[in-house]
């Protein structure tokens, strides 16, 4: 099947002890975006919470930007694992529609958890649309409506459909605006199956 084609986000083969400090790096980001936020996070910030030099920190992720792309690869895995490897919905096995929903209410229920750590990719200009995550993201979603024969420009499509779950919006709608995750993925099942031109089944039974 195309999906097990895709590559894991930041799926790369190290020594296990580079691994390891890297594991420990990016779990102490993860804490230090939980304390303070995502704007908070600094290469010197990281590297006093982690108890390593700077210079340790710089050389594992370069930048600023470097570990804000590496921190969201790293939230982002068991996503991927879930919908290249996992049981349907979500995984394969079910129609790709139905794959394309569960996609999106999984991904709502990322943000929900990890929204400041991939809201802080996605204001990062040279990461929003060219890191490992994204990319992995959009050719998932273009491979199910190609999978599902859907009519049209599939690429802006898929782009299309991305951006109603980018974590900047969804926490702007789930803070600002006060909507409930169940509506917004509900929402997003009805785009989609508007977009596919295909109605849910319990639309179809109430006919």
């Amino acid at each position: 099947m195309t999906d097990f084609m895709l590559p894991i986000a930041g799926e790369e083969t190290e020594r296990c002890d580079a691994a390891r400090n890297r594991r420990l790096l990016l779990e102490a980001a993860t804490e230090l975006v939980a304390t303070v936020g995502a704007d908070a996070v600094t290469m010197d910030a990281l590297a006093a919470r982690a108890g390593v030099g700077k210079g340790t920190v710089f050389r594992r992720f370069g930048s600023r930007s470097g570990l804000m792309q590496a921190l969201v690869d790293h939230t982002e895995k068991e996503l991927q694992h879930g919908f290249l490897f996992g049981p349907p919905p979500l995984g394969p096995g079910a129609d790709p529609i139905d794959r394309l929903v569960a996609f999106g209410r999984a991904r709502l229920n990322l943000v929900e958890v990890q929204g400041e750590v991939m809201r802080a990719a996605e204001n990062s200009p040279e990461l929003r649309y060219s890191a490992p995550a994204h990319r992995v993201n959009y050719t998932h979603v273009l491979n199910l409506l190609r999978t599902a024969r859907v009519e049209g420009d599939l690429e802006l499509l898929a782009y299309g459909l991305l951006t109603p779950l980018e974590a900047t919006l969804v926490l702007h709608q789930f803070r600002d605006l006060g909507m409930s995750k169940q509506r917004l993925a509900d929402g997003w099942e009805d785009l989609v199956r508007r977009a596919t031109r295909q109605e849910s089944s319990s639309a179809t039974a109430a006919r």
